[in-house]
Formats: structure tokens, sequence, C-alpha cells
């Protein structure tokens, strides 16, 4: 069952039929990343992993991100397993006279891969280094989205650290200015060849064409297809107040260095957002022996010669047919009182030219994005309305070949439509489509999420929770049959042995390919170390850390975020174990994979994703 825009959100009015959770029809999934009750799902070093795109081949690519912060006596003497518990991160800050630390580093993971099965293996660009690698300040942050059956990757990456003189003669906190040429700029790796994908705005030139001032512009590369069709987005030029900052920098009132001025700008103030801000297109890029052509796509509106607003829109995801999808803004029905940003899609028409095209909505939608394609021309996406009074973002699908059509949003959990959030992230040829969706109804509180499979061709919509084995939930069997979940030990500062319940919870499905494979995020339940005053490990009189503990004595657990794979299980059963084990905290930080990409100002770098 499945119902149009228009009918689903008046039959919200019916009420809340209650979570149905029928998964019998369904695949049995198994986790196959999992080491002795462990997810093997992020870089040494790190504390969040995030799968973000899969191949036919099962190869993937993904992110590690919060560098952990240890002091240097921990780390020579290997006392702390940094695997063992929750430590604390590397303070990250945005400062001129500051050195820039990276915290996002790029990896891959393949079925058959060198270092084993998928064991996320730390992947270089632009000069990188792993993050266990305490010896060197890494200065470049890089990010892996999406990979081809070829093997190339897409992403984004900073540029590296620069540094100048402080010349300052008060208040100097360091013996030097720091600055990059660009804040993040678009790349795609084949082998062990970097393709660099620059915007086609970088430079900033002055309205009398008497100075410039090198920006670097912003690109990211979202996707690629088989045949090396590179999808994101890019600067086309600077916004008016953007071009109000730079002009400010190359003034006789700048006491700055010109390039460290125009870094001050680009940073994030306290709210977020960066003065510089740039007209921003979708765009795409094709590579042919290692050399990308770019091509930029319309804007879904044509503004007026004297508007000075900032337009936007991102190309995020694409097919092998070359049909683009995303968002942009767009004057809903021509009127330019109704600006909106909706999901598109670009196709090429008769003369090879690609063409905007609106995917319509309501007006009680607010807003829409659109984020993959497969090659029948189904795309999938979200959109955001007030449903039972209150602002949700729904999946919907739309058949692009289709005249007149209009979006489709399917029923998730029960009979009619419900007020779960609910965004997709990747369809297959198949029309299987993974996202993720809330799983509680409590209006008034956080909502959990679960990674959801939805299943086109017969509009069954599974809690990918509910289609995993036992084993991959963390349970374990006894000798009489029985199922329960094992029990993790660590030893304590003290030299007790704590123990505390493995769980493992899908919470995102990222990507699946045409063998059904998937991709995503899965929190998993560690220990937190206790810190000082400083934010640094307390070690106990044995040398370990010491664990947090609650009233009971038992160690204080969280969840954190690991990448995760998921496979269709060759034999078993999804597993019906519920012993209502307490779902315990969750560190909040890093837990939506791919929020920090979809929102300008664009904030991926070093900051809290949620």
């Amino acid at each position: 069952m499945k119902s149009k825009l228009d009918k689903a959100l008046s039959l919200v009015a019916l009420g809340v039929l209650g979570v149905l959770n029928s998964a019998h029809a369904a695949p049995v999934y198994e986790i196959v990343n999992i080491d002795n009750f462990d997810l093997q799902g992020t870089l040494e070093g790190t504390r969040s992993g995030y799968a973000l795109g899969v191949n036919g081949n099962d190869e993937l690519v993904g992110i590690s991100k919060g560098k952990k912060k240890l002091s240097s006596s921990d780390v020579e003497g290997g006392v702390i397993d940094v695997a063992d518990g929750i430590a604390p991160e590397e303070t990250i800050t945005y400062s001129i006279d500051k050195a820039i630390i990276a915290n996002n580093f790029a990896f891959v993971a393949a079925q058959n891969g060198a270092a084993g099965a998928w064991l996320p293996t730390f992947d270089s660009i632009n000069g990188t280094t792993p993050p266990s690698d305490t010896a060197v300040i890494n200065s470049v942050d890089t990010f892996y989205y999406g990979i081809n059956d070829a093997g190339i990757k897409v992403g984004s990456m900073t540029a590296p650290e620069k540094k100048t003189e402080n010349t300052a003669t008060t208040d100097v906190t360091d013996d030097y200015w720091y600055y990059r040429d660009y804040e993040f700029r678009g790349v795609a790796k084949s082998g062990q060849t970097e393709i660099s994908l620059p915007p086609p705005y970088t430079k900033f030139v002055n309205a009398d064409n008497t100075k410039t001032a090198e920006l670097g512009g912003w690109s990211a590369a979202t996707a690629i297809n088989n045949n090396n069709l590179v999808a994101g987005y890019v600067s086309t030029d600077i916004s008016k107040y953007g071009s109000d900052r730079v002009n400010y920098c190359l003034s006789t009132d700048n006491t700055l260095p010109l390039d460290v001025c125009v870094q001050r700008e680009q940073y994030p103030n306290s709210t977020g957002t960066r003065n510089i801000q740039y007209q921003t297109r979708g765009y795409v890029w094709q590579i042919d022996n290692n050399v990308a052509t770019g091509t930029e796509l319309p804007l879904g509106l044509t503004p007026a010669t004297d508007n000075t607003l900032t337009f936007t829109a991102q190309a995020l995801g694409l097919n092998d047919n070359g049909v683009v999808v995303g968002r942009s803004h767009v004057y809903r029905g021509g009127d330019t009182n109704n600006l909106r940003q909706d999901a598109a899609y670009w196709a090429k028409d008769t003369e090879g030219k690609y063409q905007y095209h609106w995917i319509p909505m309501v007006d009680s939608i607010s807003s829409s994005i659109a984020y993959d394609i497969n090659d029948s021309g189904i795309l999938v996406g979200s959109y955001r309305s007030y449903i039972q009074g209150y602002l949700r973002d729904k999946f919907f699908y739309f058949d692009t070949n289709q005249a007149d059509a209009t979006i489709v949003t399917p029923n998730d959990f029960a009979a009619s439509t419900t007020d779960l959030s609910s965004k997709p992230k990747s369809i297959n040829n198949k029309g299987q489509v993974v996202g993720y969706i809330e799983t509680t109804y409590d209006k008034e509180k956080p909502r959990p999420k679960a990674g959801f499979l939805y299943e086109k061709s017969t509009g069954e919509f599974s809690n990918l929770n509910k289609l995993l084995t036992c084993e991959s939930k963390g349970y374990e069997k006894a000798s009489d049959g029985s199922w329960a979940r094992h029990q993790v030990e660590v030893q304590d500062g003290s030299g007790k042995v704590l123990q505390y319940n493995a769980d493992i919870l899908v919470v995102e499905g990222t990507s699946i390919n045409e063998n059904g494979a998937i991709v995503g995020t899965a929190f998993i339940r560690k220990p937190s170390y206790q810190f000082d005053a400083n934010g640094n490990v307390v070690i106990g009189e044995n040398g370990m850390p010491l664990f947090e503990l609650n009233g009971n004595g038992d160690p204080v657990t969280a969840y954190v975020p690991r990448m995760v794979v998921l496979k269709p299980a060759s034999s078993g059963e999804a597993c019906t174990v519920d012993d209502n084990t307490d779902t315990g905290n969750y560190e909040r930080q890093g837990a939506a994979t791919l929020a920090w990409l979809f929102a300008l100002p664009l904030v991926w770098f070093r900051r809290r994703i949620r």
C-alpha cells in the first residue's frame, strides 16, 4: 500500500495505527564486519566511522571523524587500547592564530581487502596522514562519498595549512598566522592518481579591476556513475556580503596579511555561518584518462540582473544514463514571491545539453531534496511538511519517465502515513531503497532512528534491525539453545573486571548495490572513560584507564557510530529475541552521516554533526 502526497497528509488525521514492524517477507541480513561482538568500523585513533558508498564489487568508501585526545605518555606507553572505551576528542577551534588540525579522514574497505575483509583502511588524499600517526599534525580534512565499479572514488578535501609570521605587537598568542588556499575542493582518486575538481570561481576581482584576492572557492564531488561521470556542486560567484568582506580585506583599513584576512572571513563564526558565501550551482565532471571536464547545471530560476540574493543548487546523485538529481532554488509556479529550495533532476535534451526539471511540490511542503536515482529513472528524496502540527521529513519516490508524474509517499510502519520522519539515501536497479526513519512517536522527546529497507516492488517497508540475525545484534547462543546478550569484559584502572551488554543498532543505510549489500552506520555500545578537568583520561594505579561507573558499580555506556556492512544471509532467521535491554545513552556527536553535506553554508570540517 502507498498513497499520493495529497492523500497521505489527509490520512494522518486518522491517527497513528502503531508500529507494525512486519518483516516476514523481507530478506534476512547479517552484519559481516563484526569481530568478537565489536564492529570493525572506524580507523585506529578515531571515535566515529561512517560508510557512505558501496559499488557492485563489494568495495566501499567512508569517513572517520573525531581524533582521540590522548597524552603522549598514554600513546608511547601503550596503556590505552583506544577501541575499549569512549575517549575525549581533540578540541578543534577555528582561529587564524592557531595551527589547523584536521579531524576527518577518508577510508576504504572491501570484502576482499588486502588488509582483511571489510577492514577500514586509511586512504591518503592531498598528503594526509593516518589519525594513528601521532608524530604528525595533519591539517588536511578529507572525505569520500562515492565509488563506482571501476574503483574510482570521489569526495572532497581541504588545502594544507600555510603560515606566515605574526607581526602583531599586542595580544599575540602564536608566532604565526595560519591559513590555507581553499576550504574544500572536489577530488577523484583513480588508483594512486588524484584528480582535482576545482570550481570555476576561485578569484575575487574588485569593481574597478585594480585588486584581486585568491579565495579558492568551493567544490564537492558527491557521486560517480559507471561511465566516470561525477556529480557535485561548485562556486560560480561570490555573495554580495562576501564581496563586501573581501573588499574590506583589500582596503587600507585591514591590518592583516590579505590571505590571513580572507581566511578569517571564510571560517565559521560563533553562529556557524561564514561571512564569505558563494553562489553555488550543480555541476558534473566527465573523467577521461584521468582528466576531468566540467559542466555547470542550470539553476531552477533566472535571477533578475539586480538581484543580490545568494542562490544554491546541488547535484547529489546520478544514474548510469547520466540523469542527475539534487536540489535547487526555484520560484514555484514562476512566482518570484514564492522562493523555495526543491528537489530537482537534470537530463540532457536532444542537443546534448542539460535541462533543469522541477519535481512538483504542493504549497504545504516547505522544501524538498532528491538524493539518488536508478537506471530505470526512479528518483528518491524527502520533503519537509507539517504533520500533526510538527515539521517532519518524509521519504518519497518519483518516476522521471512518467508524464505528469507526482511524488509517492510510501507507508512505513502502519497502514497509513505516520508522522515518523524518514529520509532515503540510495536506490538500486531492483527498486530497493535504504535510508533512516524515526522509531518512536513521542513528540516531546528526541526520537531514535533506525536504518530502513523499502522494497518498491512489494511496498514492504522494514526496520533493518528487524531483519538481522541474532549474532548481528550482539547476542550469543547458549548450549540450551537460548539467546542472551554477549557480556563484554574490560579491565578498570582499579584492577576490577567490568562487564556490560554488547549491542549493535543499525541507524542508517546510506548505499545499496545490485546484490543487496547495504552499507551505512550502526551504533555500538561502549563504556565511557573518566576524564579530568582538562579532558584527559584518568589513569588508575595499575596504569589502566578508569571507567565512569553508575550507582551499581557498572560501567556507564553510550552509543558511538561505526561503519556497518549488511549482506543477505545465506542461512538463518531474523532475530525475534526481545530482552528489553536498556538502550543507554547516545554519544550525540557524529550520529548522522551526511547531515553536513546537504546544508549550506557548508559546515563539514571539524564540526559537530548533530
